[in-house]
């Protein structure tokens, strides 16, 4: 199995199933990730960050407006900085960043602190 990198994992999977990101992101390029999706990662089923990691591993292949919009998600994501300085070093997939940013619950940013909030209470935009 290919080895991710942390960020690059945590940025496509938050792309993909952060709504309000996406629908943003639509309204400038309609689908910027979805013709890649379904020439990269044909056949896999989607659920449990499969497409993420389909996208993550084909990221040498992706379009330069889903890496555009990706990038763009990178710097606005945020428990990006979290990530980095908290979870270095932590393989991402079967929820382990999740994990590692409950673990430093106490450290997160407060930005971080409240999108964790959202995300864990289903409020979804």
């Amino acid at each position: 199995m290919i080895k991710l990198s942390t960020i690059t994992y945590l940025v496509v999977l938050s792309v993909l199933l952060n709504v309000s990101t996406a629908q943003a992101e639509d309204k400038e390029k309609p689908g910027a990730c979805r013709a890649d999706v379904e020439k990269l990662c044909k056949g896999v089923q989607s659920g449990q960050g499969r497409i993420a990691r389909c996208l993550a591993e084909h990221k040498d292949q992706l379009s330069a407006g889903c890496r555009e919009k990706i990038a763009r998600a990178e710097s606005r994501h945020p428990c990006m900085k979290d990530v980095k300085t908290l979870c270095k070093g932590v393989e991402p997939g079967e929820g382990r960043i999740a994990q590692c940013l409950k673990q430093h619950e106490a450290e997160l940013s407060a930005e971080c602190k409240a999108h964790q909030a959202r995300e864990s209470g289903g409020e979804k935009k």
